[in-house]
């Protein structure tokens, strides 16, 4: 009952729009990423003493991004993948995303990418709906989810379409809880608690479940579309949500769900050099600490208005007061 609560509480906080109009996140610098094979960059996190990133289209390397004030040029660690765990999707969904990994790359469609403070990298696949932990000796495993996790996901509306499933995951710097955002249609965050080698859903996995659609930023025209998730991160003990299509990052509570207080980059993602031919965000990936955020670009092989192809990476400050002023 007091889970059933919770989860009302999460939906009602997080159909409230923040109280003030997000503040617009000063870009420090930008970085085109050389040497990422397939490149399609959807995750990155900061791990020791580098940023790190995950591609959609590898599923047997992460990528060490170094480099200077312009170009990054990032440095392949590759590890050797066990066999997927099932992953209670149904068989269709299974096979439509087995013949899309034939064509495009990537039967692991890895859509995020999360670390804990013993250097342990987490991915969480959209493919098979799973977690694989690679710790820092590059040895890759699977973790042991509860059977219930993608069954209360659909029950609740999310993972019901292709190519709409896990694509965002962050883990506490104890690796004791860990979320999972849910992409659209319906859009959620999950929550599942460690307990040894294991994790379970404590009370239940869902914090929250949204649907409806909402309009892109005027730039993009007036067609309502599916809101969604394209990463979480965790900081300082606020969940913060990579939302595209408002092109804007969220912090909300870990224990709900709820938006307490947006802040924008559509000044810098629509600018006129900086656009793709798309209607749709391109933002995928996001990593935060005390001095701003670091947000990675999937152009999914588009090229922008100035002619760029390969993956971005964007700083931006952090808002003035830090990630958790009122």
């Amino acid at each position: 009952m007091i889970r059933r609560c919770l989860v009302l509480l999460g939906l009602l906080g997080a159909a409230v729009p923040a109280s003030a109009a997000p503040v617009e996140l000063q870009l420090v610098s930008e970085h085109a990423v050389a040497g990422m094979t397939g490149g399609n960059l959807s995750g990155l996190a900061w791990c020791g003493d580098a940023l790190w990133a995950v591609s959609d289209r590898d599923d047997d390397r992460l990528y060490r991004l170094s480099g200077g004030a312009g170009e990054w040029q990032a440095e392949a660690e590759r590890f050797e993948l066990p066999p997927p765990p099932a992953s209670g999707l149904p068989w269709g969904m299974r096979m439509r995303t087995w013949v899309s990994g034939q064509l495009r790359g990537g039967q692991m469609d890895f859509e995020g990418l999360s670390c804990d403070s013993l250097g342990n990298r987490y991915l969480v696949s959209e493919a098979h709906a799973g977690v694989l932990r690679v710790n820092p000796a590059g040895t890759a495993e699977w973790l042991h989810l509860p059977s219930s996790l993608v069954r209360q996901a659909r029950a609740s509306g999310m993972l019901l379409h292709f190519n709409a499933m896990f694509e965002g995951i962050a883990v506490d710097p104890a690796a004791e809880r860990m979320w999972l955002a849910a992409e659209r249609e319906r859009r959620g965050l999950l929550v599942l608690h460690r307990r040894q080698n294991s994790w379970h859903c404590t009370g239940g996995c869902v914090l929250l479940s949204e649907g409806g659609q909402e309009l892109p930023p005027p730039a993009l025209g007036q067609q309502p579309t599916a809101p969604g998730f394209t990463a979480v991160a965790f900081h300082q003990d606020k969940l913060f949500t990579l939302e595209p299509l408002a092109h804007q990052v969220c912090r909300r509570v870990p224990a709900t769900g709820a938006v307490e207080r947006c802040w924008s980059f559509v000044a810098t993602a629509l600018s006129e050099e900086r656009r793709y031919p798309t209607r749709f965000g391109t933002a995928e990936a996001l990593w935060l600490d005390a001095e701003g955020a670091w947000i990675g670009v999937d152009n999914n092989d588009m090229r922008r208005a100035d002619g760029e192809q390969r993956p971005i990476v964007w700083r931006f400050a952090a808002p003035a007061g830090g990630w958790n002023a009122p």
